[in-house]
């Protein structure tokens, strides 16, 4: 929102929320219904019809785009900008697809009215020839002076400052603008688009290539990335004059007074408003090689739907807690081709870039999903594709690897084990932060509870946990046999004086769950319980009476930078135990290994995560962020 809002800020459709889109329905439902249902033969345009086609490749256009800036970025080559993107731009930018339902609505509305936009041809020389000359001259001379005048102060604060608000841009960034300044914009780019139409020059070629024309030039200016070689300008030198670069508007956007132009830099040349800095920064960010993170986390995809979720996929959704979404159903053409293309695409990516104080961190992701970690046949492929990962993170002078989710499961590597002794003389730590899940765990449980009901798949941080509470005087009641013999053996004598066996399910409202909680278990469990994961996925919910804790995960402190997604299934800014455990091992300048048995100190550990400004997450935050 700008500073001081002007009038027509607000899209007139905002109150609709998600159900925006139904402002074109009428339209659509019409067009298709004249196309396929019409007698006359006259009536049947394709022109009509193809509208719709048009506006939802631009939104996939706009988010290749997206995709393709986060992933460059994230990787450091070619960045330009540094400073960090956060959550309230996120949202802010979360309506970019609003100016292409306006824009939508004047096609179709300039359809029905103008007749000489009924039955273009497919190509038209003369209509191509004359919207360039119209968009260099009239077009980009008329933005320069708009631009200019938005940036007086009376303009800037009521309508411009809002696009502004955003230094560190994002391809969709150049669409975040008021209302009102949207419908100058439209104004100016149909220029050429209503010439061509009113003299009979107009073609369906003409119209598509302009209108990605514009989206390109905008996504490419505001992609924070260098892409444009300096072979292209060295060919023909000219083309400076005539063609910006993504360098080139980032200095608008930390500069504000300089570099007005539109797509072409000529007029800045023209009126002297040119940043002196614009080639220095052009060739300084072509020679920045990819970024060496100091910790790397180790992760990969959940559900087929997670690619959604990922900071490289849809923003809105990658800002918000994983989850379901009912119109996920209409998107599995995408969803299916993402499977086809992990299933062929054999190596780590990077997914986002974040900063601590001074330590570089990054998230690689493994494409696998998480139905393959239980596939015998695809265990050797994922631990390949692990250990390369470790291999490269090696190469690379990286500190520390933490393994995430079920890239550190015991019956697929034993919690990391397996590449330490396949290479004995890694240098880089590889931590599977079982420790710091105890401590959290442990932590998690309500004060003063002298009894706690541990149940699910027995693992490493399972037993872990059984033993610190025995030791620290907590009962801790397994409702299996077997568990209890497990159990039993992993204890001291001492200890084992704590691990009670029961066939009650009603001993206590405190429930330590793992994975393979059935949801029969859990309508078993009394009233009111509070069921506290200690596994990496959390438990379906079964019970509307109980409260449900998070996985093992901590709030970050705020000195963290660059955090704009959510980890999973994780609220805003919290991060999981494993991958804390992670970044804590570097800043702590720990030697060894945390893989295998290997347990660090817990009360150590938890006493690092506080120190370097993590906190505890509440039950009340925790039960607010599962809601």
């Amino acid at each position: 929102m700008a500073s001081k809002p002007g009038i027509l800020t607000d899209w007139p459709w905002t109150f609709l929320g998600n159900f925006k889109y139904l402002v074109l329905a009428p339209f659509v439902g019409h067009s298709i219904y004249t196309y396929f249902m019409s007698k006359d033969e006259s009536q049947r345009d394709i022109i009509y019809i193809i509208i719709l086609p048009l506006l939802l490749s631009r939104v996939i256009h706009n988010q290749i785009w997206i995709s393709l800036s986060r992933y460059r970025t994230a990787k450091g080559n070619n960045r330009i900008v540094d400073k960090s993107i956060e959550f309230d731009q996120v949202d802010r930018e979360s309506n970019w697809d609003d100016q292409i339902i306006f824009n939508g609505l004047i096609y179709y509305i300039g359809y029905l009215l103008l007749e000489q936009a009924h039955h273009m041809p497919l190509w038209r020389t003369d209509g191509i020839i004359i919207i360039a000359l119209l968009h260099i001259g009239p077009v980009e001379f008329l933005y320069y002076w708009l631009h200019r005048a938005l940036h007086h102060h009376f303009l800037y604060s009521r309508y411009h400052s809002h696009h502004h608000s955003s230094i560190v841009t994002e391809p969709i960034t150049s669409v975040i603008h008021p209302f009102a300044e949207h419908i100058s914009y439209f104004m100016l780019f149909a220029i050429p688009l209503l010439t061509v139409t009113l003299t009979g020059t107009a073609s369906i070629t003409a119209f598509g290539a302009y209108i990605t024309y514009i989206d390109f030039m905008n996504n490419m200016g505001h992609c924070n990335f260098e892409l444009i070689p300096k072979w292209i300008f060295s060919i023909f030198p000219p083309l400076k004059y005539l063609m910006y670069t993504p360098s080139y508007h980032s200095l608008h956007h930390t500069q504000f007074r300089t570099n007005y132009s539109l797509f072409m830099p000529m007029y800045d040349y023209f009126y002297d408003t040119l940043d002196k800095s614009s080639d220095t920064l052009y060739e300084k960010s072509l020679e920045r090689e990819a970024e060496l993170p100091n910790v790397v986390h180790l992760t990969h995809l959940t559900t087929p739907e997670s690619i959604y979720h990922l900071r490289l996929g849809l923003a809105s959704l990658a800002s918000k807690p994983q989850s379901s979404k009912w119109y996920f159903w209409l998107m599995w053409p995408v969803t299916l081709w993402s499977i086809m293309i992990t299933w062929i695409y054999g190596h780590t990516f990077v997914v986002e870039r974040n900063l601590f104080k001074n330590l570089k961190l990054q998230t690689w992701a493994i494409p696998k999903y998480r139905i393959q970690y239980f596939m015998k046949w695809q265990r050797e492929t994922i631990n390949k594709l692990i250990e390369e990962a470790i291999m490269e993170a090696d190469q690379k002078g990286i500190k520390v690897l933490s393994l995430g989710l079920l890239n550190q499961e015991e019956q697929l590597n034993n919690s990391g084990e397996l590449y330490i002794r396949r290479n004995p003389q890694l240098k880089v730590k590889v931590v599977d932060g079982s420790s710091l899940a105890v401590a959290v765990v442990i932590n998690s449980i309500p004060k003063g509870s002298s009894q706690v009901v541990l149940r699910g798949r027995l693992s490493k941080v399972a037993y872990s946990i059984a033993l610190a509470l025995c030791q620290g005087g907590i009962q801790v009641v397994t409702l299996d046999e077997e568990e209890y013999k497990r159990l039993k053996t992993k204890l001291t004598p001492e200890a084992a004086t704590k691990l009670v066996l029961s066939k009650s399910y009603n001993v206590s409202k405190t429930w330590l769950v793992g994975d393979g909680l059935s949801e029969d278990e859990q309508l078993k469990a009394p009233k009111g319980t509070l069921f506290i994961p200690y596994s990496q996925f959390p438990p379906s919910k079964a019970r509307k009476d109980c409260f449900y804790f998070s996985t093992p995960a901590m709030i970050t402190p705020k000195h963290l930078e660059n955090v704009d997604s959510c980890e999973n299934w994780l609220p805003r800014r919290v991060m999981s135990a494993w991958r804390i455990a992670g970044i804590l091992h570097a800043l702590e300048g720990w030697k060894e290994h945390e893989c295998g048995n290997m347990m660090f100190d817990i009360d150590k550990v938890w006493k690092a995560s506080l120190d370097h400004g993590f906190c505890p997450l509440t039950l009340a935050s925790a039960i607010e962020s599962n809601n």
